[in-house]
């Protein structure tokens, strides 16, 4: 069965390998087949052709940054010169190790970006030496996080 209107070739079983990491990216192929009544090898199949198709693009490990000592999550809003500017500006941004997230956005901005600081001095410093300075960017509008109340993947109707 063909997800409507995906134009790719997973079904019901995918769907349901894909939930069951998405809330356990550790949880072990032979677990996965137990769950779903199926054999290991068939897992191990459904995973190389998701992967093949560019549907699973890798695993993270996932770490709380307060608790090592990064107190500060802000968005930046960033306004180019010209769009022309766009492919640089990300080359130059991609530098930028705070930056944990950049898109390409509608909108009032050029640029969106999720960045994580240690306090609002290393904030100050990374927007002022690296990301202001960066050519092509006219300007940068930042709000900082005061709490992240939700934070989840896709959920899979399956």
């Amino acid at each position: 069965m063909e997800k409507k209107g995906a134009n790719l070739e997973i079904d019901n079983l995918d769907m349901q390998i894909l939930s069951l990491l998405m809330e356990d990216a550790t949880i072990p192929y032979t677990e996965i087949a137990k769950r779903l009544i199926v054999s290991g090898g068939t897992i191990h199949v459904r995973m190389k052709k998701m992967q093949d198709l560019g549907i699973i693009k890798g695993s993270n490990l996932l770490i709380d940054a307060q608790k090592i000592g990064y107190d500060v999550c802000a968005y930046l809003g960033i306004y180019l010169e010209k769009g022309s500017t766009y492919k640089d500006a990300v080359e130059k941004l991609r530098k930028v190790k705070e930056i944990v997230e950049l898109h390409y956005t509608t909108g009032a901005w050029s640029m969106f970006a999720k960045i994580i600081c240690r306090d609002t001095n290393h904030l100050r410093l990374v927007l002022n030496d690296y990301i202001q300075s960066v050519e092509g960017i006219q300007r940068t509008e930042t709000f900082i996080s005061l709490e992240e109340s939700i934070k989840r993947q896709i959920s899979l109707d399956t």
